[in-house]
């Protein structure tokens, strides 16, 4: 198994086509998590929920990372509400988590941290 990656490598990095991958082994996880200790695997998805003031921040965010998403063509399961939001990534090609769920979750920690007031 190799090393997990960085943060700065996921943010870094680009989620590849999955269509002959697999998901990544129950130890990858766990070791990558500690990178990003902020996110949970729950249910076979990675889980985060971010917190706001208000309603304009919370859709501020899903704006930016909708347009991050659609870059990278990896889209989460969102569940929006008045101030938070909770992001829920995994790789249906693959029945699990792959390393593009990171690269992603990587990213929308990144827009969070540069949001105002996050």
């Amino acid at each position: 198994m190799s090393p997990p990656l960085t943060r700065t490598q996921l943010e870094q990095g680009h989620c590849r086509g999955q269509e002959h991958g697999s998901a990544l082994p129950p130890a990858a996880i766990s070791a990558q998590l500690e990178v990003l200790p902020e996110w949970t695997c729950r249910d076979g998805a990675l889980e985060r929920s971010f917190g706001f003031a208000n309603y304009y921040g919370t859709l501020a965010f899903v704006n930016a990372i909708a347009w991050m998403i659609h870059a990278e063509d990896h889209h989460p399961d969102l569940a929006v509400g008045y101030n938070r939001c909770v992001v829920r990534f995994n790789t249906h090609s693959v029945g699990g988590i792959s390393g593009n769920d990171f690269i992603c979750a990587a990213k929308c920690d990144a827009l969070f941290a540069a949001a105002p007031g996050s």
